[in-house]
């Protein structure tokens, strides 16, 4: 056997919950999830699974996927029983060099599913990475700049003031970028918007997520309301599931939109896009599924003249996976990143965390994604026991 082989698959399922001046600040949306969505739930915390994997010669490579039934529509638990049944045979026994292989062979013999197949292939990239003593960054091709500068989230609320407070709070620690959650109505949305332009002044750029609030007509109505108060970016202004009304309000609006609820994999990515329902496109560690995937995606974006949002609130896996990716392809981004589980989870499962000032976060050095997971974290937040599986 060779040393590069997969030889073991770990997975477990964990639940971190938000900080208690998170939740605290969430319940004051009305529906206690600080957006649009029709979700009848609050959101109380992250749900994840965490993938190990484990070479002959017993190198191990990390990844994570953060998921949320109202969006991702599968759950931890159905993540893992779709590796063990179904996805484990073309993984254990191969090289960790073989991304595009088994990636290959993961979308030959299961359809959809692209989480999943995600969380291994991640897991993949860092394995080959810390067997070559490189680090991810270095895998892509190399990092072009060490340091990533970041957006601030800025949930609904039902209080204005504290809306304005928590702009005003994220721009006195170096953010230029913030993303408003909105979708309240064209008139209300406008109020906001207003009141975020005044308090952080004419250069900082602002993007807007409404969750799928409005029809496309309400939308496009809600987005020209407020395209005076300076756009960079539109997210997911309509249901999930439908690119045609994405491509309804795409050619009436000036401000490139964004589909995340709505693109889970790159076959939709690339039909929004034959549609004209996109302007932009957004990634993360679930979207389009895996690093292999998301490499994909972002040279189609350059070759289309789009640009690339890097954006969740994840935990430490999920975002040093963001800051690889996007220290390797910083030039094709045009967007800041967005990296809001530091903020968000009481803990992000790593043994030292990623560094975080003046509004950027900082490319680590070493090999693999340069963190260690914190195994003690990670069996506190469990939610059942570490699902093994051997070649």
């Amino acid at each position: 056997m060779a040393p590069d082989t997969i030889v073991r698959i770990e997975l477990t399922e964990v639940a971190i919950p938000f900080k208690e001046e998170v939740r605290a600040v969430m319940g004051g949306s009305g529906n206690g999830l600080g957006m649009a969505i029709a979700a009848e739930e609050p959101w109380l915390g992250g749900d994840f699974v965490i993938c190990r994997l484990f070479s002959a010669d017993g190198h191990v490579g990390c990844s994570e996927v953060f998921v949320w039934l109202p969006e991702a529509g599968v759950s931890p638990k159905g993540i893992v029983d779709s590796i063990v049944s179904d996805m484990a045979r073309y993984v254990l026994g191969e090289s960790a060099f073989n991304t595009q292989r088994m990636a290959a062979r993961l979308t030959n013999n299961i359809n959809r599913n692209e989480i999943a197949k995600g969380l291994l292939d991640s897991a993949c990239w860092e394995l080959k990475a810390r067997i070559a003593g490189r680090s991810v960054a270095d895998m892509l091709g190399g990092a072009q700049v060490d340091r990533l500068p970041l957006c601030a989230l800025i949930p609904l609320l039902d209080d204005l003031d504290t809306t304005v407070g928590l702009v005003r709070h994220w721009q006195e620690r170096g953010s230029k970028t913030f993303r408003i959650k909105l979708g309240r109505g064209a008139v209300e949305d406008a109020r906001i918007m207003k009141a975020v332009r005044e308090t952080v002044g004419p250069h900082a750029k602002l993007r807007v997520d409404y969750n799928q609030a409005y029809d496309p007509f309400e939308a496009v109505e809600a987005i020209n309301a407020i395209i005076p108060y300076g756009l960079q970016l539109v997210e997911q202004p309509t249901k999930a599931g439908v690119p045609t009304a994405m491509a309804t309000v795409q050619s009436r609006v000036s401000v490139p939109i964004m589909a995340h609820e709505g693109c889970f994999s790159l076959g939709e990515l690339f039909e929004l896009h034959a549609l004209g329902g996109i302007g932009a496109i957004g990634i993360n560690g679930e979207r389009p599924g895996g690093l292999t995937a998301a490499t994909r995606a972002i040279h189609f974006a350059e070759q289309h003249g789009l640009g690339v949002v890097i954006h969740n609130q994840p935990s430490g896996l999920g975002s040093v996976w963001q800051v690889h990716l996007g220290a390797a392809y910083a030039p094709s981004l045009r967007y800041d990143m967005e990296l809001f589980g530091q903020v968000m989870l009481e803990h992000d499962l790593l043994q030292s965390p990623l560094v975080y000032r003046d509004g950027f976060v900082h490319l680590p050095e070493g090999p693999g994604w340069g963190v260690e997971l914190d195994m003690a974290a990670v069996e506190r937040y469990a939610v059942r026991p570490t699902v093994v599986l051997q070649a």
